[in-house]
């Protein structure tokens, strides 16, 4: 479970968050939406532990990122925006890397890699150089990194930039089988319909505060609009930040 209680973070004259609480439980997707600038990146990089708030706390199944960051970076995935990958290693030597960085060793490391490996349908990949991966076959091997160490929560941010259409329908079905296995997925994302199709809660920024937290269905239901794209912009009072 994820958990933001009353995060506060400014830069100079700039108030990133104001006061942001919002938590995203296990077997769910939540979506993180709000225009540039409604301070998404600055929410997900205390919840990595990368930036250390002025107010509030930011907690991973109950421990504060900000007070014990390696302890909460084992019990989180983190699935990037670009698969930055080395393009003479495989899939498995990628992720046995990320899995030895983790501390799995031996046969606990050979145990976990054959599982992800498995698990995500990568068998006929795996042992390939990843030269020449289509974005589809990059993304599986970003997203085995991600979860090698069995973490309970996953947090994506923008996790179908720049895919193709198989690509992102791969992506969805693979949150749609780690929700199913019980674990917590937060990510933010840009596309309405995306959102719209994976989440069951969606919390909506403006300005650093949350001011919609629900489930797409019910957004709509309270903002009189048929189409989810349509009941965000009434949200946050203007169209900016659709793309």
């Amino acid at each position: 479970m994820i958990e933001v209680n009353d995060l506060k973070k400014s830069y100079q004259d700039v108030q990133a968050l104001n006061g942001l609480t919002f938590s995203a439980s296990d077997n769910e997707i939540t979506g993180l939406l709000g225009p540039n600038g409604a301070g998404k990146t600055t929410c997900l990089r205390s919840l990595y532990g990368l930036i250390h708030p002025d107010q509030g706390e930011a907690l991973i199944d109950g421990v504060a990122a900000q007070k014990e960051p390696l302890t909460v970076r084992k019990q989180i995935g983190i699935f990037p925006d670009k698969f930055g990958l080395y393009e003479r290693l495989t899939p498995r030597e990628h992720i046995a890397y990320i899995a030895e960085l983790h501390g799995l060793k031996g046969e606990q490391q050979q145990r976990n890699v054959e599982s992800v490996i498995k698990s995500l349908g990568m068998e006929d990949i795996a042992d390939r150089k990843t030269q020449g991966f289509s974005q589809g076959q990059r993304m599986k091997v970003a997203l085995a990194q991600a979860i090698v160490h069995q973490p309970k929560n996953l947090i994506l941010d923008e996790p179908s930039r720049g895919l193709d259409v198989m690509s992102t329908r791969i992506l969805r079905e693979l949150m749609f089988q780690l929700k199913e296995e019980g674990r917590c997925i937060l990510f933010s994302s840009h596309v309405m319909q995306e959102v719209a199709a994976l989440c069951d809660r969606v919390v909506i920024m403006v300005k650093g505060q949350v001011v919609a937290n629900d489930s797409p269905q019910a957004l709509c239901e309270q903002t009189g609009e048929s189409s989810f794209e349509e009941a965000f912009v009434k949200l946050i009072g203007t169209d900016e930040g659709i793309v």
